[in-house]
């Protein structure tokens, strides 16, 4: 864990430094031990993978995000840090490094995740509404993405209880704009978090990166009203890879809005109508998963660097892969295919998707 300043701004510096992922970033840490070592490392695995002139990220750069950060009354959150969320340490893409503003003590509590459609109906605000309040008296925490709509609906109705907003800029950045009083009473009752840098006003590709933070902070998950193809449906999605409970709202057939919930109820999500369901379904006990079992040492064949590196690409297309399942289905131990993943990384040929999955670039 980062303890100095400079240490701090270092752990910054290889979060920032193009193409390192969160995968990438603890597989760094792990490999090397140090962030120093590992941001000292980088430049010639870049370079071994091909990649000509790689820098890190400028130590000034990060000095100045960083001071930024600060000035504005932000706290630094670092993964594997008691005070980092309690649920998201454990996530396979967590992000090394959040910027935080308000009670960070939020993220060790008991929380479910709230998510919907942002043009939703009046009833659907009504729902979202009385089940944060519920699941606030029963002394859990709310969790969503601060949109209009139902993020907004639950955040307002959670205030005094306990919610976490996680946003797709920065933390400085309030989006959407309306949300600008919202914004500013989470950050005196309950948490923000985001993994962006300071400034960053967010587009389309950071909101699926959101929705993983709030999947990842959550013991589980409920949709209220949400299309078909919607953000609220991919954060589902990705609570379910992670091994979380998904919940859904239904709703009338015939609006589109409750289309996602729906699908969602079909495809085996639990159906809940009021806080007390989901505070019954979260008693449920958790299946077991089976552990992943390396390959015995003697079916281990002996490849170079670049054979390993083409075995994983031979075993990667568009669609997004677990890791695990690549490093399995190569036949190799996890300490020789690890090392070529990171460099494939940096090159680019290979790209991490939520939920930490792996698919080769186009």
């Amino acid at each position: 864990m980062p303890k100095s300043v400079k240490d701090q701004i270092n752990w910054l510096r290889l979060t920032r430094s193009r193409r390192v992922g969160p995968a990438t970033f603890i597989r760094l840490l792990n490999e090397y031990e140090s962030v120093d070592a590992a941001l000292d490392a980088l430049p010639n695995i870049a370079r071994d993978a091909g990649v000509s002139k790689y820098t890190t990220c400028n130590v000034g750069v990060a000095e100045r995000e960083y001071d930024a950060g600060r000035h504005l009354g932000f706290t630094p959150l670092f993964l594997g840090h008691p005070d980092y969320p309690t649920l998201l340490n454990e996530a396979p893409d967590a992000p090394p490094f959040l910027w935080a503003q308000g009670n960070i003590t939020l993220g060790q509590r008991d929380i479910v995740a709230m998510v919907g459609a942002r043009n939703a109906s009046s009833l659907g605000r009504r729902i979202a509404g009385n089940i944060a309040r519920e699941l606030g008296a029963a002394g859990v925490c709310v969790a969503s993405g601060l949109a209009r709509g139902i993020d907004a609906a639950a955040h307002q109705a959670s205030l005094q209880t306990g919610t976490i907003a996680v946003q797709a800029g920065g933390l400085d950045v309030i989006y959407p704009k309306e949300n600008d009083a919202l914004t500013n009473d989470i950050a005196q009752s309950g948490l923000r978090l985001s993994e962006q840098p300071i400034g960053l006003i967010p587009q389309a590709r950071h909101f699926p990166q959101r929705n993983r933070i709030i999947a990842g902070v959550s013991s589980a998950i409920v949709v209220v009203e949400g299309a078909a193809r919607s953000g609220s449906l991919i954060t589902a999605r990705i609570a379910a890879e992670l091994g979380r409970e998904v919940m859904a709202v239904p709703g009338n057939p015939m609006d589109g809005r409750a289309t996602g919930c729906n699908i969602l109820i079909r495809e085996g999500a639990t159906l809940i109508r009021s806080g007390a369901d989901i505070l019954e379904s979260l008693d449920r006990p958790e299946q077991s998963q089976m552990a992943f079992a390396e390959p015995p040492a003697a079916e281990i064949p002996r490849l170079s660097a670049r054979q390993i590196a083409d075995r994983i690409l031979n075993l990667l297309g568009p669609s997004a892969v677990s890791e695990d399942d690549v490093i399995r289905d190569t036949g190799l131990p996890t300490n020789s295919v690890s090392p070529q993943i990171t460099a494939l990384e940096i090159t680019g040929d290979i790209s991490r998707h939520p939920g930490g999955k792996l698919a080769r670039k186009a």
